[in-house]
């Protein structure tokens, strides 16, 4: 009987497992994002709760409120002047203000006589096609992202509650994440170096993605957003966002922006604002990945390229922006199960 009894208790802890994981799927963005920030913080409350041994809930709380400082804050700061422009931006493509057919002319004119041939084989001759392409294909870009703002008025009470309960259960998961881990690596029915590798890499592959692709995702976005503006690019901030998301995407990244752009302001006749745009985008735009990369993930595992490319995308088609993370990390804990499985079965 003691076999039946095990497979109904295995059963039980299943359905109850699977019950909780639905009662708890709307809120998976809220309680993705607290496991994340509370792994990324955690070296920060441990240095604090060593400072103040007996107050430990003080140092949780002091960690808590620079998670609202460096990352809630400007994240809705951001956020809010990114949907104001890219409305703007709309607006004034409605209106006429900005000629896509004027720049599609400017840049025509501009073009020599073999490029218009090379354009012509490629199947890119007919300008007025690529015209009306062009105003839809940014028309409904920018039509999307205004209608942001009315979905962020509309949706502010729940985007509140799910801040919320992000900001609680970060609380508790700084506070208590030691022993919540502990808790959970016993009741995980692995072999004890198992379920270390698997924790190990878990938390290595969301540290390495928070450094190594979205601190520097943010940072080629600014200073691309940055240069646009001082090049009096139209919506600096707009494209400075679409380079950050960009940048996630290994080889070519940021260069989808800012190459079209320079080439642009050159066939244009701005000539030195293109050139300072290609120097830029080649020495300082593409250059922070090289540079500040291996800065801040050291010897933190990184995924080959390739792998990164297609959890990224795949990742952010499944889960949407959830998907930054979660693409990743499941293609590293895929990776991470087969070197477990490879292993064992070698010692066998």
């Amino acid at each position: 009987m003691k076999t039946f009894e095990d497979k109904v208790l295995l059963s039980f802890v299943i359905a109850v497992s699977v019950a909780m994981a639905w009662i708890a799927l709307p809120f998976y963005s809220a309680i993705l994002w607290a496991l994340v920030i509370s792994i990324v913080f955690a070296p920060v409350s441990q240095r604090l709760a060593l400072r103040m041994p007996k107050r430990q809930g003080t140092a949780t709380l002091l960690t808590l409120m620079l998670v609202i400082t460096m990352v809630i804050v400007p994240a809705v700061f951001i956020g809010t002047l990114l949907v104001d422009e890219a409305a703007d931006l709309y607006l004034k493509l409605q209106a006429k203000q900005i000629n896509v057919g004027k720049v599609v002319e400017d840049v025509e004119g501009m073009l020599p006589v073999w490029a218009q041939h090379q354009l012509d084989r490629f199947g890119f001759g007919d300008l007025n096609a690529i015209q009306k392409k062009l105003s839809t294909g940014l028309s409904t870009v920018l039509r999307f992202a205004a209608s942001q703002a009315i979905s962020v008025g509309q949706g502010a009470a729940g985007f509140m509650i799910q801040l919320g309960i992000m900001l609680y259960l970060t609380f508790f998961l700084l506070r208590d994440g030691r022993a919540l881990s502990r808790t959970i690596g016993g009741r995980i029915p692995l072999h004890t170096e198992q379920k270390a590798a698997l924790f190990e890499k878990f938390i290595t592959v969301i540290r390495a993605t928070i450094k190594g692709s979205l601190v520097v995702a943010i940072v080629q976005g600014l200073i691309g957003g940055i240069i646009f503006k001082l090049l009096g690019i139209n919506g600096a901030l707009l494209w400075g966002v679409v380079m950050a998301f960009l940048s996630l995407i290994p080889a070519v990244g940021t260069g989808l922006i800012w190459v079209p752009a320079a080439l642009y302001l050159l066939a244009t006749g701005s000539v030195w604002e293109g050139v300072v745009l290609s120097l830029c985008g080649v020495f300082i735009i593409s250059m922070v990945d090289n540079v500040l990369r291996p800065i801040l993930v050291g010897k933190d595992t990184r995924m080959p390229d390739y792998v990164v490319l297609i959890a990224t995308l795949g990742g952010l088609s499944v889960f949407g922006m959830n998907g930054i993370i979660l693409g990743p990390v499941i293609a590293a804990m895929f990776m991470a199960a087969w070197d477990i499985f490879g292993e064992a079965r070698a010692a066998e």
